[in-house]
């Protein structure tokens, strides 16, 4: 038999949820059972569906050697072994730290979670290990909850990545992106020249044989995007591109590669969406820079007042935070010719 309590961050989970994740060995309907038969919260028999509350105790009635079996999923380590196990070095930077949040920018070529390729250096092991380094974050005293980002970036996309330091602000941060409480703003360059702002809709596909999606009228998911042209720049033998603010009012995988690039403006140096046109802007930033990626920032984001109905973290209401361009960036952008010829 075991008892736990049920913590601030574990509060507000269904049961079923909270123990798909204390037991993650466990499949669905073993949950399931050991619900109907083995878990008492507070004495009493509980549905699936029950959410915890904070304070509560909830006891599991299994065998040592069931529970040590259903507690270790594939790959999965337990406090002890997460504290022992090799830190990941710290590449990112820190836009701004509360109690509540932690905002970062990411930098070029780490991913924002781990894949089947690279399960240990990546940007959410790399903030898991500075918070509990720095004591926000102890898994010792965690059942199930651990810090994850809120958005998601490309690891060759830079810029700032969202990460509730609690379980209650992490669902926050959640509801805010999927409420449209929070605006997301990014700098590219496109090849060519776009004279005035752009509102961009459509539907987004997956192309799975390509590995990419695509823009269409109807059919997908709605996306909508907004492109600003900051600055023309002429380089070369008389190529030209536009530095950009671009916001994204939906998020989608790959959105502003897309987009741009159904209109024939495709991000400089982004070879999966570049089409005849972009051949010769993409081979003199190769040459020139060693561009091969596209070139993108996530610089800015902005929470709108509606974000003051949050309990947690309405005090963030009508802020804005700023991650600078990266050194690459703006040695790209100067090569160009940038800051010199503003639309």
């Amino acid at each position: 038999m075991r008892e736990i309590r049920i913590t601030a961050n574990d509060a507000g989970r269904r049961l079923d949820r909270f123990l798909r994740k204390y037991l993650p060995g466990a499949s669905l309907s073993e949950i399931y059972k050991i619900i109907r038969k083995d878990v008492k919260v507070d004495a009493k028999r509980r549905s699936e569906s029950y959410i915890l509350n904070e304070g509560e105790v909830l006891t599991l009635y299994l065998p040592d050697e069931l529970f040590e079996k259903l507690s270790r999923g594939k790959g999965s380590l337990g406090a002890e072994s997460q504290e022992k196990a090799a830190k990941t070095k710290r590449t990112f930077k820190i836009v701004y730290e509360d109690d509540e949040v932690l905002m970062v920018s990411k930098p070029y070529g780490l991913l924002t979670h781990g894949d089947s390729h690279e399960k240990k250096d990546h940007l959410a092991n790399q903030v898991k290990d500075y918070l509990i380094a720095s004591g926000a974050y102890d898994p010792r005293n965690e059942k199930v909850f651990s810090p994850a980002p809120a958005n998601r970036l490309d690891r060759n996309t830079t810029g700032i990545v969202l990460f509730g330091k609690t379980a209650a602000s992490m669902r926050e941060l959640n509801r805010m992106i999927r409420d449209d409480d929070i605006r997301k703003f990014y700098m590219t360059i496109a090849c060519g020249v776009i004279k005035g702002e752009l509102w961009l809709g459509g539907s987004l596909v997956k192309d799975e044989a390509a590995n990419k999606v695509r823009i269409v009228e109807s059919g997908g998911k709605n996306v909508e995007t907004i492109v600003r042209p900051l600055e023309m720049l002429t380089f070369g033998d008389g190529l030209k591109a536009t530095l950009c603010e671009v916001e994204l009012v939906t998020g989608r995988s790959h959105q502003i590669r897309a987009h741009l690039a159904s209109i024939g403006h495709p991000l400089i140096g982004d070879s999966k969406y570049a089409d005849r046109g972009a051949m010769a802007v993409n081979r003199y930033v190769a040459e020139s820079f060693g561009l091969s990626t596209q070139l993108l920032h996530a610089d800015r984001v902005e929470f709108l007042s509606s974000a003051a109905d949050s309990e947690k973290l309405g005090y963030l209401a009508e802020r804005a935070f700023d991650a600078p361009l990266p050194s690459r960036f703006r040695e790209i952008l100067n090569g160009l010719g940038g800051r010199k010829c503003v639309l």
